[in-house]
């Protein structure tokens, strides 16, 4: 485990570091304001699709309150939540909300389960049967509370005056009035799935008769049927726009892509004649980044909702057909009439950046009591020690004291200098974390500062861009799970979309994984700048290294490059912070 690494660092700068006996606590004590022009929203970073290690089809995800929340068809049995504070959701919390009581009209096929928050509660809004597919109809469960891993009750079906068949509901709210959208068959048989739309009550009750939006006639949503298909209906805004995103063609089939309805401005949402169907689908499988069937999709804000991103489900293989289904996210754009752009879908190997303003953990969202101020859910696949940049404000006037306390360890008393009214200054501490879920606390005891947010600035170098005979292995030894190997001179991985508070000298650490090679060197270089090599230490199988040097770092984005110089390495993680002098 981490705290048996041996650890080695070459050219570390700390200036002043406190060590609290037991604790595995350093304090970085000289905190910085931020002198830049650039704003500050986060150390960035990237990360790689798919967003979960199992089967996640059908995802639907929210984010409220600092954590993102996704559910999905969790083998047609029951209905499980994810917590997580990323869009990562490989080490999010997990649990099963809801089993079906047995012998009932929805104790099978569960399928494609849709959370939502509506007028102050959680609903979740399913399709089930009996075992047979001909009696699929929608349900729905009513949160118990504002948690939405909590318990939840069930409320019945959700049904119109045909009772048809339908699956894929969800609710859609448009100028403060809610209707229900979901795939149905216009009779008895398995013929073609159509889109319908009916007004609502209250997000438990169709106040009328079903309304047909869209039929599955265009030759990309005929490919794999009969039947033919529309489905997977999922919601957008932009502005007073709203759209209507579907599925078409069989979901069993590489061809399965994602189709969209445009509401006309000011158009009743109940008027078919209201909505523009695209021709062309707008998201399909691309074979030569290995991406077949990308349907069944939601959409989610980033953390600061500035972006809007579209999370779907797609394979790997062309003959996987409802196997190894796997939510996938990337980044909507607009063109000029206003309409969503997505862009091809991207092969796993490609970095995206991640959404804007994640790993910034806001006070908001973080638990108090009395004087205290705690920040939970905090994810690590093993014991390690990560650095924390604690964002905070002191406009007493006076230099004041906190104790930072981590998973209930020993108390480590830092200092906080005053600052101006109303400007957030940054300052580091190093902390041991335990593998599973940690809980950092903030003691202010009555004093007048403010601890506005934290973050943790590690780069798991699985995330980051690998070229030349670089690849990514799985590594249960490692920070996330996994490590990028650089195997020769022709090997290098790059870490974009690294940001800091604001230009300066940083130390960078890098975790080297080097059980084989006695002489083994890497070069460093940010922003395409010169290259600094340094000697990496030959450790047991799956111990640590930590290289460590000052880099200078520009506000905004850097690109960090790591190059092997001499023999073969892994790369587990970059750890960015500074010590002010």
């Amino acid at each position: 485990m981490r705290s048996k690494m041996k650890k080695f660092r070459l050219s570390l700068v700390i200036v002043l570091i406190i060590v609290i006996a037991g604790g595995g606590i350093y304090l970085l004590e000289h905190p910085m304001e931020s002198k830049t022009d650039v704003p500050y929203n986060g150390h960035g970073g990237t990360f790689k699709n798919t967003l979960a290690e199992i089967d996640t089809p059908d995802p639907s995800v929210v984010y409220r309150n600092g954590y993102y929340y996704m559910t999905f068809t969790h083998g047609g049995t029951d209905i499980m939540v994810m917590k997580s504070r990323t869009l990562d959701f490989r080490q999010a919390e997990r649990k099963v909300v809801w089993y079906p009581p047995a012998d009932t009209p929805y104790s099978a096929e569960i399928w494609a389960p849709e959370i939502q928050y509506l007028q102050g509660k959680w609903y979740i809004y399913f399709a089930a049967d009996n075992g047979d597919n001909e009696n699929h109809r929608m349900f729905a469960l009513e949160g118990d509370s504002d948690d939405p891993l909590g318990t939840y009750t069930f409320k019945g079906q959700i049904k119109d005056d045909s009772n048809k068949w339908a699956i894929d509901g969800l609710v859609i709210e448009v100028k403060e009035k809610l209707y229900f959208v979901w795939s149905g068959w216009e009779g008895d048989v398995n013929a073609a799935q159509n889109t319908y739309i009916a007004p609502m009550s209250d997000p438990l009750t169709i106040s009328g008769p079903r309304v047909l939006l869209s039929e599955p006639l265009l030759n990309w949503e005929k490919a794999g049927g009969p039947p033919y298909i529309n489905e997977g209906q999922s919601i957008l805004h932009k502005d007073d726009r709203v759209f209507i995103v579907y599925s078409g063609a069989g979901s069993w089939t590489p061809y399965y892509s994602l189709g969209m309805l445009a509401l006309k401005p000011d158009a009743n949402p109940l008027d078919p004649e209201g909505w523009v169907k695209s021709e062309q689908p707008l998201l399909s499988m691309d074979e030569e980044a290995e991406v077949y069937g990308p349907g069944h999709n939601s959409f989610v804000t980033s953390p600061d909702g500035s972006e809007q991103w579209i999370v779907y489900h797609a394979t790997s293989g062309a003959a996987d057909g409802w196997n190894n289904r796997k939510a996938r996210a990337q980044a909507i754009s607009w063109n000029e009439e206003g309409l969503p752009v997505f862009g091809n879908p991207l092969a796993l190997s490609v970095p995206i950046e991640v959404p804007s303003g994640t790993g910034v953990f806001r006070a908001e969202s973080a638990v108090r009591a009395g004087d205290s101020i705690t920040f939970p859910s905090l994810p690590s696949t093993v014991e390690t020690t990560v650095p924390v940049l604690i964002h905070y404000s002191n406009a007493s006037g006076n230099t004041l004291s906190a104790n930072i306390i981590v998973n209930d360890g020993p108390k480590l008393t830092m200092t906080l200098p005053p600052t101006d009214a109303g400007k957030v200054v940054y300052t580091y501490v190093s902390v041991p974390f335990t593998a599973g879920m940690n809980e950092v606390t903030f003691d202010l005891s009555g004093q007048k500062a403010e601890i506005i947010a934290i973050e943790i600035p590690r780069f798991e170098a699985e995330a980051a861009a690998m070229e030349g005979n670089s690849e990514l292995e799985e590594n249960p030894f490692a920070s996330g799970g996994a490590i990028a190997t650089l195997h020769d001179s022709e090997s290098s991985l790059q870490f974009t979309n690294v940001h800091v508070p604001h230009s300066g000298v940083y130390t960078v650490t890098l975790a080297v994984m080097n059980s084989t090679q006695v002489d083994a060197k890497l070069a460093i270089s940010v922003n395409g700048g010169k290259q600094a090599v340094y000697p990496i230490e030959q450790q047991e199988r799956n111990q640590i290294s930590e290289v460590s040097m000052e880099l200078k770092l520009l506000a905004g984005a850097n690109e960090i490059s790591i190059f092997d110089r001499q023999g073969s390495f892994s790369i587990d993680y970059m750890d960015v912070w500074q010590d002010r002098k």
